[in-house]
């Protein structure tokens, strides 16, 4: 158990007592069956229909017998968080409130392009850090989330989507609004930049995203994945090493003085510190670049001379650099660097061997491009709610600039 990781690595638990499914891998569910008296060759046919057919009701698992089927809803369940609210941006850019057992609440986005489909998924209610750009930073860490919760934001995309093989009727039919990508699919993609830093979450996203490249289940590629964090220099070899997906990198100053403004884990682990663990990031390679990502704010961190030093200290890392417009939320002190300022920035940065593409934002309207997301979920007193489970200790933790180790969950009810 490493200071990174969560305190509690158990499945989910629902109001009812039952124990949930959803998030364990084969191993687990073999280990669950086996207390039924089950073979191991029902774990995998219970995993196929829970990530392949993507089943929520046991009733509706042909492949199982029909009184195992019984016995399984007397002692589990496979429960999605509850869909609040669906918003729907005039670019197609979907964004999912979503409520989980314990009432929290986190964010999901889906952004449809040309050639992807891509989910942006949370991994803590709240947030660790308290980036002054970003709005989810404003919300105050509730918790970590579970490996499934994480991996039950994708379940809930794909149910949205209609893209299991026995989606209903009217869920297939508006399949024909988007274009599928990738042999059919339209969710090809999952980058970890929702609400929270997945790698104050690492044990719990580690699980859940070797579960959705597992090629027997949700099956999706590790080149496919993006992990962004804000610099949380330990853990990042360990990313590399572990999970083996895409890394993105939340830079968005050149200097410490102002990164420490910006991102203020910056006062830990600084810019010098966090180049050099991009730079040993296991399989970073001009093939397999680290993105970095860079927020574009009027007159702060967009000059001339910002350009030039961006690309001098990307200079010897495989790298390219997504300039983002800086996406405006309410009470924000910052303003969006304009498009004229920002394509010359990109010149520059491009002048001096670093690609540096402008993203160009989605979801403004409904408040789900990069750095807006936030739910109404707001930390309720510590000792009055988790006093119990050390949340506590892990938000002294934090208010020290001390990797946190925190509650996954409260206990069942």
């Amino acid at each position: 158990m490493t200071a990174c990781s969560t305190a509690l690595v158990a499945p989910d638990h629902t109001v009812d007592g039952r124990r949930n499914l959803l998030g364990m891998n084969l191993p687990e569910l073999t280990a669950e069956l086996q207390k039924l008296g089950q073979p191991a060759f029902r774990a995998k046919q219970l995993f196929h229909a829970i990530y392949v057919e993507g089943h929520s009701d046991f009733a509706a698992m042909s492949n199982l017998a029909k009184d195992l089927r019984a016995q399984l809803a007397q002692t589990y369940a496979l429960d999605r968080p509850r869909i609040t609210t669906e918003q729907i941006s005039t670019d197609g850019t979907r964004k999912w409130l979503l409520s989980l057992p314990d009432g929290n609440e986190i964010e999901a986005v889906y952004i449809p392009e040309s050639d992807r489909g891509t989910l942006c998924v949370s991994s803590q209610v709240g947030c660790t850090l308290t980036c002054k750009f970003c709005h989810t930073g404003t919300q105050k860490l509730v918790r970590n989330l579970t490996p499934g919760e994480i991996i039950a934001q994708i379940m809930v995309c794909r149910d949205s989507l209609g893209e299991w093989p026995n989606a209903q009727a009217e869920l297939r039919r508006a399949r024909t609004e988007l274009q599928p990508y990738d042999n059919g699919r339209l969710l090809t993609n999952i980058v970890l930049m929702g609400m929270g830093e997945p790698l104050y979450n690492f044990d719990n996203v580690k699980s859940a995203m070797l579960l959705a490249m597992d090629p027997g289940g949700l099956a999706l590629s590790k080149r496919r994945i993006t992990l962004s964090t804000s610099g949380v220099v330990p853990m990042m070899q360990r990313c590399g090493d572990e999970i083996g997906v895409q890394l993105a990198v939340s830079l968005h100053a050149v200097r410490d003085e102002l990164r420490d403004v910006l991102v203020p884990l910056n006062k830990k682990y600084n810019l010098a510190q966090l180049l050099q663990a991009c730079r040993d990031y296991p399989t970073v390679s001009n093939i397999r670049r680290i993105t970095f990502e860079y927020v574009m704010l009027r007159d702060v961190n967009d000059s001339d001379a910002d350009a030039r030093e961006l690309a001098r200290l990307l200079r010897d890392i495989p790298a390219k650099v997504n300039l983002i417009p800086f996406n405006p939320w309410p009470g924000t002190v910052y303003e969006c660097s304009d498009m004229a300022r920002i394509e010359k920035f990109a010149d520059i940065v491009v002048a001096g061997g670093i690609s540096a593409p402008i993203r160009r934002p989605r979801g403004r309207d409904i408040l789900a491009a990069c750095g807006q997301l936030k739910s109404a979920s707001e930390k309720q007193r510590a000792s009055a709610r988790f006093a119990s489970t050390g949340l506590v200790a892990a938000m002294d933790a934090v208010a020290m600039d001390a990797p946190p180790t925190l509650p996954t969950a409260p206990p069942p009810a």
